[in-house]
Order: C-alpha cells, then structure tokens, then sequence
C-alpha cells in the first residue's frame, strides 16, 4: 500500500461541512466517492487534518489516504479532478511515509477570516466574505488579538456543544489585515476548538465597534465563560489556509 497526501482547496457553500454525513453532501463524501471510481468500485477511506462545518471553504486542507495502485504520485492530483466536482480541487499529491497522517503529524494550523466593512453588500461575495458594515477601530483590535497570542484555555472561545474536555491551545500569530474595505484576520495555532475562529472574530468585531473592551480580552480568558465573548461569526467568511508540518 501507498500513502497519498493531497492538498486540496474547496468551496464550502454547498456543503454540509468537510465530514460525511448520511443523505447530505461533504467533502469527505465527493473525496471517496472518487476514489471508489478509480478503485474499481473498492472503498477508499480518506483522512482530513481536520474537520470544517457547512459553508466553511478550504484553501490548504490536508488528505490523506492509502491506495494499492501504482499511479505516479504527479499523476494523482490530475486523475482525481477529472472525478471531483468544480467546487473541490486537488492542488498537490505526493507519496509520503506510511507514518505520515494528516490529522496527527500536523503541527499547526493556519485559519483567516474575510469581513466586508463597506455600507452595501456586494452580491458577488456574498457567500465568501461575512458582511459586517460598522466602522472599526482597528488599533483597539489590535491590541485585543495580542492578548490571544501565547498558551490559554481557550473555554471561554468555543462553542458550548464540544466535548473536548483539554482547551488548552497555543495561539503563535494573530493578526488583522486590512485591505479598503475588507477586513482580514489570520489566526496560526497548534490547534483550535469547535467554533474557535469564528468566536474569535465575533469577539474581535465587537472590540471593532466597542461593544467590549480590548483590555477584557485577559479577563475573558481567565473567566473561561462562552458568555463574555462575543457572538459566532457565520461560516462563509472562513478559511482553512493551511496546514504546517515538520517537513
């Protein structure tokens, strides 16, 4: 057996999320579903560095999966986009160690989040960029993203329903970049909660308007209470960018 890693990019909208669910369309589903053709009808399982819920897009998602054919590695990325629909694309495919898993070796990971501050919505980004029309104080959410930065439980950052119990993560880099009239925020961390991200920039958009404080931030943190953060931002403004490993 052979281990093929992918690099894939995929547009979320019309997904019910990266995770085969019964009678709904994934990623994960489209993924196998390809594979079983190129296997002769022969399941296949896939392997992800992580899951992404429904309208949530990928830029940088991991696969892998384990195949007994001998198709060149450079060959792969090309037979499977002939199967895949136009809203998944394999970008890379390459033979790796039989060690390697996408989800386990994995190290960090690399999420960032589109907002639209301009008054009128723009119809053509709609299902791309969370539309958020308020004037923001980008300084104040500078400062409030940089109290993220370092080793915390994160509680009182994820969403209510998970049931992880350790929410201890390290956040290496938080950022906000701002183009005219788009808002940018890149989150690099070693792993994140349900929910994480998008409660991260709902807190952060409320900082942006003064709704809470920047220097709340360390007591938010500390209370580990979903209730003082802010709001989940919706999923379409989302992206897996990508996933860092040793090599």
């Amino acid at each position: 057996m052979r281990r093929i890693k992918c690099i894939i990019a995929y547009d979320g909208t019309n997904f019910a999320g990266y995770q085969i669910q019964q009678n709904k369309r994934t990623v994960q589903g489209e993924l196998e579903r390809a594979l079983a053709i190129i296997h002769k009808g022969e399941a296949v399982r896939v392997y992800a560095s992580g899951r992404t819920d429904a309208t949530v897009h990928a830029y940088g998602q991991v696969i892998h999966f384990d195949s007994p054919l001998t198709i060149p590695e450079e060959r792969w990325a090309k037979a499977l986009n002939a199967l895949l629909p136009d809203d998944i694309v394999v970008k890379e495919a390459a033979e790796v160690s039989p060690s390697f898993h996408a989800r386990f070796s994995a190290k960090a990971k690399e999420y960032r989040y589109r907002v639209r501050t301009a008054q009128e919505p723009d119809v053509f980004l709609r299902n791309y960029v969370y539309h958020y029309p308020y004037s923001l104080n980008h300084e104040a959410i500078q400062k409030a993203l940089t109290f993220l930065i370092g080793t915390h439980d994160f509680t009182s950052f994820c969403s209510a329903k998970t049931d992880v119990e350790d929410k201890v993560r390290t956040i290496y880099e938080a950022n906000m970049i701002v183009e005219k009239d788009e808002v940018v925020f890149q989150l690099i961390g070693n792993g994140f909660l349900y929910n994480m991200v998008r409660i991260i920039v709902g807190t952060m958009l409320e900082v942006g308007i003064g709704k809470i404080k920047a220097e709340d931030i360390p007591h938010i943190l500390e209370k580990k209470d979903r209730s003082l953060a802010g709001k989940t931002a919706p999923g379409h403004g989302l992206y897996l960018w990508k996933v860092y490993y040793d090599n």
